[in-house]
């Protein structure tokens, strides 16, 4: 009777183990779509970014950011083999803008991406030139979107990469005074700064699993980076040499993903 017992406990739990593998497995399966969430938190420097608080450049300038907004573009994701899923170039402009946080995020929501683990993410800051040389026509309702907050130039073609406005003082403008700092095409140049951060964790995109990715982006760098911008030199920095410096020296060191949710 014992020897009956014990066989009848070890086939139980032999099926209670096939079973747990058998739902592991199943519940593991990769296929389908699924969304990804990328959450940009905008910082200045280690701090939260608030709209008129006050905030200490390496040049001794005390800015407050009152207008920041940027241009993501060409969302590519990488997955773990190293292949790569780059969402639909007609569905991957979006406006990263401060005004717009919910809980100091601002939420790029992406659907039907292909179930997988991903490793990285690469995006531009800007609009390409591809997507600039198809004109009004080929761009959709990009104009109209960047019209409506902005970011078109007034006096030229052409759409304004960041957008970044307040007022500073300094040991010479001692009374607040008005800065504006506007990027993108210079001349024939593109000015289009590209972007790659790691994830520290992957993301599991599945059809019941929707990552979060927490991107910090520090808004310090726009104007204090690899190259300073010293606003007694001049408050509107809209061309020439230093959006080109902005641009290819600050912007791409503005990024890194801080964690990632897989919830």
């Amino acid at each position: 009777m014992k020897l009956q017992l014990k066989n009848i406990i070890v086939a139980l739990t032999i099926a209670i183990g096939l079973t747990a593998c058998s739902n592991d497995d199943s519940s593991g399966e990769v296929t389908g779509n699924g969304t990804l969430e990328l959450k940009f938190d905008n910082t200045y420097g280690d701090a939260d970014l608030i709209f008129n608080a006050p905030y200490t450049n390496s040049n001794g300038e005390v800015v407050k950011i009152n207008k920041a907004i940027y241009i993501i573009s060409n969302v590519v994701l990488t997955k773990e083999d190293g292949t790569t899923y780059t969402v639909p170039k007609e569905d991957s402009y979006f406006f990263i803008n401060e005004e717009d946080a919910i809980s100091s995020y601002v939420t790029i929501s992406i659907p039907d991406v292909p179930a997988a683990n991903y490793t990285k993410v690469s995006f531009g800051v800007g609009v390409d030139e591809a997507q600039f040389l198809q004109g009004q026509e080929g761009q959709g309702d990009l104009l109209e979107r960047a019209q409506a907050i902005g970011m078109t130039w007034s006096w030229a073609a052409g759409y304004k990469f960041v957008r970044m406005e307040g007022t500073y003082t300094s040991s010479i403008a001692t009374d607040d005074t008005v800065f504006m700092v506007h990027t993108g095409k210079t001349g024939e140049i593109y000015n289009y700064a590209q972007i790659e951060v790691d994830l520290p964790d992957q993301a599991l995109v599945r059809a019941n699993i929707t990552p979060q990715v927490h991107i910090m982006a520090d808004l310090q760098q726009i104007i204090d980076g690899t190259t300073v911008i010293n606003f007694d030199e001049g408050t509107s920095v809209m061309g020439g040499s230093k959006v080109q410096s902005i641009m290819a020296n600050n912007v791409p060191g503005m990024f890194h993903v801080d964690h990632v949710h897989n919830d």
